[in-house]
């Protein structure tokens, strides 16, 4: 049997998989004709080119693979024309190859709008790695860029712009909205805001006319009249079918494009067979890597069976579900089933200061799940996903999915366990649960040795935590440990790792390699290990080498924000703050050109700081009394509080003073995330403290201690661990509920689904800290007790270090002063920098 293929991206490149596994290695000869230079790589990481990885990276074999299988490749050299009467395909370069079998995966090309002016320099088409090495090359001439396109392909091209350094960047879209194939107005509108924040232009309802300039574009012009000036313009408005080969040799095609196929992707020639992009089905394209895999297992099966008699019994494509979950720009958007509301219930969930917009539609009797949208916060995805697909019954008060249990209810939802085995949990490959949990039993118990076996999680990485829990699942289900380790470096959960490091009392993640793990480290271990010392010791985060170990943001105690400024967060206990210290705070915003802006957590941000000048605007803070507000670090953030009975006619408790002992007491402590509190002087809860990581509530007796609430992306309420406590005993069993914590979560887990996973929940969590129930309540107040005693502040202990301080410099010889010789002019529209200081 001899097979040919024209196309070898993905969904070509899985055919080749499936048809080699099915037929055996040199059982039959399959030669393949590329249209690239390069051989097939992955399309759907492709912005990740920017921020990284290379060609060899996206690649989906190695170079001998094709060799391996017996495979004839021929780069570069697409097909010319195709006879169907001799069965024989030509190519540009003369080759001529008989088939009895022929596999059309010619793809899609860019749609290009008929707009004039598309031929001009510094216009691209954002579709083949050449096209970006092309972008990487002129985006240096370039300060300002333009996409034609609000879709999943435009937002993408826009995350390019920014990757190349273009901070000013436009979003053209002719729809009034952003993605309106997948989400509603609102999601949009949420979506299109924190685009905004990120510093994009969005620009919608607006139909592109011409294309400004001479021979170079300058701008955009727009049906209404208006203009855009840019000088680099990416167009990625969809996509359409590479059909002429198709069309030229007789078969038959859309009246919008597309090859039409059967339900075995036969196009109208039976030896003769469509998939991917190019496969019109149903009178429908299929834009997804996923149905072109799906397409690609249906072919290769139909191939490989030919000897059957009975047809009607092979397996058949029959549509596909077109859910989808991306992270555009840093935003997660997800849509699943039908996103839109029909005859059934919307419930909505709107948090417009984090900007998560997650909309479920169900069923007119409550019962099912239809369909939704996640903005923001697209972590239920795969549940969500599942219950739609398969029908699962709905909680009896549907909003807990979205929400969570709340109040001390049971689990929204029944979980992964209750899954039927044909769920299809990876559907970019089709695995199903069943085909995850045998191969777990069959002995494959880690997340790697599961991809390697059944391929799921292999493609755009969507399904993995759904994988995780399934291997998790499985194996306790066999009576067996699970042992949730750090990362391939080190064979330890973070709770081993903690205590082993402590035992040896380890002081650098070098040190922590060398004794317990191996390698060179990656970027999910030097965190979690460099967070493990900190809440260990308390030491300098940035001492001992640890400094290459910490998240960009611990690495110059300061969070980066766009244009690679940074922001400067000085500590404010209680919110309480003195006049002498707010005009310290205006002065050297002032004097710094610093955007500042009061924040809910009642302190004040200054943002635009360069990084060379963090030293000197430190020390400035520091002089007149101020501390880090470790806003840059998975610590203690701010203390929220009300005005208390100071103030308050309904205040019961002095909250402010109360706040500030708390604040000061936990300043700088490390956890596996950022912990937030608040205390209210009355049960009116002005401070909203229940919403906090633990919260403490004024009582006619004393104090009220809630714990485990979570404000953000996925708000919880805090659950009541103890009351009407008096002051003491309010802050032990916070010196022991934060200790817990420290010592048995998972990194980066908040303390709400920490809860959530905790074995028995509150009440287990109470007899812990409430009631000793482990004997261990004396430990930990003293560890507690010990990084207290230990705290120094790291921004003071910076400013008074001359070594610390050159980690800030851009250049070894950079001299602390500027020259005041040097005279700066405006270039290209640029900000002035007559305040460069």
């Amino acid at each position: 049997m001899k097979i040919v293929v024209i196309g070898n991206g993905m969904v070509g490149h899985k055919f080749c998989e499936k048809i080699t596994q099915k037929l055996g290695i040199n059982t039959a000869r399959i030669v393949i004709f590329g249209e690239e230079t390069l051989p097939a790589y992955d399309r759907v990481h492709l912005s990740e080119y920017f921020s990284g990885k290379t060609a060899d990276d996206l690649f989906l074999a190695p170079a001998g693979w094709y060799v391996s299988q017996g495979i004839t490749l021929h780069l570069g050299d697409p097909v010319h024309s195709i006879d169907r009467v001799n069965k024989t395909v030509t190519s540009l370069k003369g080759i001529s190859e008989t088939y009895d079998f022929l596999v059309m995966a010619t793809g899609s090309a860019a749609f290009v709008p008929n707009i004039a002016g598309t031929d001009k320099k510094g216009v691209f088409i954002y579709r083949t790695i050449e096209d970006l090495e092309l972008m990487k090359s002129y985006a240096p001439r370039t300060s300002r860029g333009a996409v034609i396109g609000g879709g999943l392909l435009g937002l993408e091209a826009a995350k390019a712009l920014l990757d190349l350094g273009i901070a000013d960047t436009s979003v053209i879209e002719f729809a009034p909205r952003l993605m309106p194939r997948q989400i509603d107005d609102k999601g949009s509108a949420v979506l299109q805001s924190k685009l905004q924040q990120l510093g994009l232009q969005v620009l919608t309802g607006k139909n592109t006319s011409a294309i400004l300039g001479e021979d170079t574009i300058t701008g955009l012009a727009f049906s209404d009249g208006t203009s855009l000036n840019a000088d680099m313009l990416v167009i990625s408005a969809g996509i359409k079918p590479r059909d002429e080969l198709a069309a030229a040799c007789g078969l038959e095609t859309g009246p919008r494009g597309g090859i039409v196929v059967n339900d075995l992707l036969q196009t109208t020639d039976p030896f003769i067979y469509a998939i991917g992009e190019c496969a019109l089905y149903n009178n429908m394209i299929y834009g997804l890597v996923a149905p072109g895999y799906e397409m690609a297992e249906v072919a290769a099966t139909h191939i490989t069976e030919t000897s059957r008699q009975d047809s009607s019994a092979l397996k058949s494509f029959t549509g596909f579900d077109m859910s989808t979950k991306l992270k555009l720009i840093g935003v997660d958007v997800a849509s699943f089933g039908d996103p839109f509301p029909g005859q059934g219930h919307s419930i909505v969930m709107e948090d417009s200061i984090s900007g998560v917009y997650q909309r479920i539609n169900v069923s007119q009797d409550g019962k099912y799940l239809l369909g939704g949208i996640l903005i923001g916060n697209a972590d239920a995805y795969n549940m969500l996903l599942q219950t739609c697909k398969n029908n699962m019954p709905l909680p009896a008060n549907p909003a807990d999915i979205l929400l969570g249990p709340r109040n001390g209810s049971a689990s929204a939802g029944a979980g992964v366990d209750a899954l039927p085995d044909e769920a299809v949990i990876c559907s970019c490959e089709s695995i199903t649960k069943a085909a995850i949990c045998q191969a777990v039993t069959d002995g494959q118990e880690t997340l790697d040795a599961v991809k390697k076996c059944t391929k799921a999680g292999t493609c755009c990485g969507g399904c993995t935590p759904m994988v995780k829990d399934l291997i998790s699942a499985t194996m306790k289900a066999q009576g067996k440990y699970i042992r949730n380790v750090v990362c391939e470096h080190f064979d330890y959960s973070r709770q081993e790792l903690l205590d082993l490091i402590k035992v040896k009392s380890l002081r650098s993640f070098d040190e922590a390699l060398d004794h317990y793990g191996h390698g060179e480290g990656c970027e999910i271990c030097k965190p979690v290990v460099s967070s493990i010392l900190a809440s260990l010791w308390n030491d300098m985060i940035l001492a001992k080498g640890n400094d290459t170990a910490q998240d960009s943001n611990d690495r110059y105690l300061a969070n980066i924000q766009k244009g690679g400024t940074y922001s400067v967060v000085p500590r404010i206990p209680g919110g309480e703050i003195t006049p002498e210290k707010l005009i310290i705070i205006g002065t050297i915003a002032k004097d710094y050109n610093l955007y500042t802006k009061i924040t809910g957590g009642q302190r004040i941000d200054l943002f635009g700081a360069h990084l060379g000048d963090l030293p000197a605007i430190w020390e400035a803070l520091i002089a007149a009394g101020f501390e880090s507000g470790h806003a840059y670090g998975k610590a203690l953030r701010t203390v929220k509080s009300c005005v208390g009975s100071t103030w308050c006619r309904f205040g019961l408790h002095d909250s402010v003073s109360y706040a500030i002992r708390i604040e000061e007491r936990y300043r700088g402590l490390r956890a596996p995330h950022k912990i937030k509190s608040a205390v209210s002087g009355c049960i009116r809860e002005c401070a909203e403290a229940q919403s906090k990581d633990f919260g403490i509530i004024a009582t006619e007796k004393g104090w009220n201690l809630y714990v485990c609430g979570n404000g953000g992306s996925k708000p919880q309420h805090a659950l009541l661990l103890a009351q009407d406590l008096d002051s003491e005993t309010c802050i032990r069993y916070i010196d022991r509920f934060l200790m817990f914590y420290i010592k048995t979560a998972d990194p980066l887990t908040r303390t709400a689904t920490w809860l959530n996973k905790l074995e028995g929940g509150i009440e287990y969590l109470r007899n812990v800290v409430v009631n000793d129930s482990l004997g261990i309540a004396a430990s930990l107040e003293a560890e507690m007790q010990s990084l207290v005693d230990n705290y120094k502040c790291e921004w003071k202990e910076v400013v008074e270090s001359p070594e610390l301080r050159k980690k800030f410099s851009h250049f070894i010889n950079a001299p602390e002063e500027k020259d005041p010789t040097v005279k700066f002019e405006t270039l290209r529209d640029q900000k002035k920098a007559a305040d460069w200081k």
